[in-house]
């Protein structure tokens, strides 16, 4: 059993507790260990069989239920005796009358003994001023309901003792020994009353162990040992007995009421304390605020430990790139990139074409008329497929596909069994002016990523290796005499300028595709359509175009009519009428490359793992930090909704800066640590 136990607690899940007290108690510490549950069956494990408990001589643990405030109290009148209520019950099967002599031989206390009293003795006693101690002995049980046989004919549960106890408990009342079997259902009905301490046998006992054990506990606790100490060292001192009663160390458990602060035997005489104990005492609650300041730290770390476990797992991946997302969209309005200028052919510029002359959307006279008018085009991006060859009636057009330096044209890359063999590029433009025209989306379909490079297959139609808004990039930086290179590690270079490509487990990703090399896609404009000035083919080919609207700019040409393929799905918007044209995305991607390296816009980019984790980390513990300032749940939850909005703004001003921090998480662990310290502080108040 022992062993099972310390593997069962070595999980990831609790170690980070185990480690934060280990790093923060001493061995010689004196500590309370208090064990709480929702599922009361928990409370019946063996956790005094936790190794922390063996590394710790001054431990000692005590049962919980999760809810517990502290009782009103009367006014007490100071004496120097403590009064014990003995209730010695029916006797038959067992011996009480050692239990009687062991109590009748504590100094200094006024006992009563009620040898088994009817319910009205009973009741008249509780009602009595000034009981310090409640002790029963005898037979009771936990089944369905806590039961004590108080003689031979009637068993009384909790509730029907229910007035006596609160009146006794409000009066001073301490602590209640059950020296009986099966007495955890007594100590949960007892815990209802908000009383402060109950000792009880968590199983049957027998009459050697239950004696033995109030003997060796009353004698340590009168002497000046705390009542944790006590329990422990008279529990231990039951070892004697496990030949003959195995398990008896684990019958007695202290349950604690933990708005309450255990006294110790001189507290309860109340006898005045020494001048010297004063520092004692301010000790003492200094090491409880101590303590109260290591919950939290180790609190907080429970619940970054278990997001950080969910967040690793992709569970928090859809949400996350969702309140992506909705930052995007809370930025501010940047200006279009004057750089380029989009030529736009919809539905009218097709059907604007000669009909015999056009194959798909573009005729060769009207693509080589396009040519002629773009002749001050620092670069010429063609974003229309075209697998077939010119036609033979245009041979400067074939020509100018050859020759023309600033022309670029576009291929499909093979997409395994769906796609096995792609687009081909057109036939008479070199392939080192060929680019893919790929995208990768996620698995909602939405455009967040810029596929930069890929390895091509060679048995392809489209054996590109670059995608074809980087080779606009490269052909327009060349230029100005900035050339791109490889990082010793991998990534393409401009200058200082380095694109860290993406990698599995970064940022709010977990689990996603990163072959090729990949940047998070910095959308430059509010929707994608307006990234720079755009004009129809029919403009430009009547004329309708001036040139300075063309002059040394970078000139893309796509398909914008309705029932195109190249439509896709961004952060803006994912109906079917938000669906932007793949022209208008290459220009989003070719546009975040330059900007970055002639504007130095900031490129997206992502936390360290670790830094991750302090991020979300700090917001749980400052969400708890913050909702104890709470005077009122309400207080309480209009602070929370004020440090979710700040996480928010926060985490907006740093994507503006170019920063993808963990939003979802963050938030998650300020509700989880909130909502622990409402739903605590709202039951103390109870």
């Amino acid at each position: 059993m022992q062993q099972a136990i310390d593997i069962w607690l070595s999980a990831a899940s609790f170690a980070a507790i185990d480690r934060q007290l280990r790093t923060h108690l001493s061995p010689t510490d004196e500590i309370r260990c208090i064990f709480t549950a929702v599922d009361r069956t928990l409370l019946r494990l063996p956790w005094h069989l936790w190794q922390f408990f063996e590394d710790y001589p001054q431990a000692e643990l005590a049962l919980s239920l999760p809810e517990y405030s502290r009782a009103a109290k009367t006014s007490t009148v100071t004496r120097s005796h403590i009064n014990i209520l003995a209730i010695l019950g029916d006797q038959q099967g067992i011996d009480i009358e050692r239990d009687r002599q062991l109590l009748a031989a504590i100094p200094n206390t006024n006992l009563k003994l009620l040898i088994q009293p009817d319910v009205e003795q009973l009741t008249e006693q509780l009602w009595q001023q000034g009981w310090d101690l409640l002790f029963f002995a005898g037979h009771s049980s936990s089944r369905g309901v806590g039961r004590i046989q108080v003689n031979p004919t009637t068993s009384l549960t909790i509730e029907q003792l229910r007035y006596g106890l609160k009146r006794a408990i409000a009066s001073g009342l301490k602590l209640a020994i059950f020296n009986s079997c099966d007495g955890l259902g007594l100590a949960w009905d007892l815990a209802d009353l908000q009383i402060p301490q109950v000792i009880v046998m968590r199983e049957p006992v027998p009459d050697r162990v239950a004696q033995a054990f109030l003997k060796s506990f009353l004698i340590a606790f009168s002497n000046g040992r705390s009542l944790y100490g006590s329990v422990r060292q008279a529990r231990e001192q039951l070892q004697a007995l496990e030949t003959e009663f195995p398990g008896a160390t684990w019958l007695p458990v202290l349950c604690q009421n933990p708005a309450e602060v255990p006294q110790s035997w001189r507290e309860w005489r109340r006898e005045p304390q020494p001048a010297q104990s004063l520092p004692d005492r301010e000790a003492l609650l200094r090491g409880d605020r101590s303590l109260r300041w290591r919950f939290l730290l180790a609190g907080s770390l429970l619940v970054t430990g278990c997001l950080l476990g969910v967040r690793s797992l992709g569970l928090l991946q859809p949400a996350e790139l969702w309140a992506f997302d909705q930052l995007l969209t809370l930025r501010p309005p940047e200006a279009p990139d004057d750089r380029f200028l989009i030529v736009t052919i919809d539905e009218a510029d097709i059907q604007a074409q000669n009909a015999s002359d056009r194959r798909g959307s573009l005729s060769d006279a009207a693509f080589n008329q396009a040519l002629e008018k773009l002749e001050s085009a620092r670069v010429i991006g063609l974003d229309i497929y075209r697998d077939f060859a010119v036609n033979s009636n245009l041979p400067q057009l074939a020509n100018r596909l050859r020759s023309d330096r600033r022309l670029f044209g576009v291929c499909k890359s093979a997409a395994g069994a769906d796609d096995p063999i792609g687009i081909a590029p057109p036939l008479e433009v070199p392939s080192d002016r060929i680019g893919f025209s790929d995208f990768v989306t996620d698995e909602d379909g939405i455009l967040r990523r810029h596929l930069l490079l890929l390895s091509p297959d060679p048995a392809a139609s489209c054996t590109a290796p670059y995608a074809f808004n980087m080779q606009l990039v490269f052909s327009y930086l060349a230029k100005a005499r900035i050339s791109a290179r490889f990082s010793a590690d991998g990534n393409l270079q401009f200058g200082d300028l380095i694109l860290h490509r993406l990698q599995d487990q970064t940022g709010g990703y977990q689990s996603i595709d990163t072959r090729g090399n990949q940047l998070l896609l910095n959308y430059r404009s509010r929707p994608p359509q307006t990234i720079a000035p755009s004009v129809s083919l029919t403009q430009l080919l009547n004329g309708e175009v001036s040139s300075a609207q063309i002059q040394d700019r970078i000139v893309l040409i796509g398909v914008t009519a309705v029932g195109s393929q190249d439509i896709w799905f961004t952060p803006y918007g994912n109906t079917r009428s938000q669906q932007v044209a793949g022209i208008f995305l290459q220009a989003q991607m070719a546009s975040q490359i330059l900007s970055a390296v002639l504007d130095r816009r900031p490129l997206l980019s992502v936390w360290p793992q670790w830094a991750e984790g302090l991020w979300i980390w700090g917001w749980t513990a400052g969400g708890m930090l913050l909702i104890r300032w709470g005077r009122s749940p309400l207080h309480q939850g209009l602070l929370m909704v004020g440090g979710l909005g700040f996480l928010t703004g926060a985490c907006l001003l740093l994507l503006v800066q170019g920063n993808w921090v963990p939003l979802i998480p963050a938030g998650l662990g300020l509700m989880a640590s909130g909502s622990a310290v409402v739903y605590r502080t709202s039951t103390f108040r109870r």
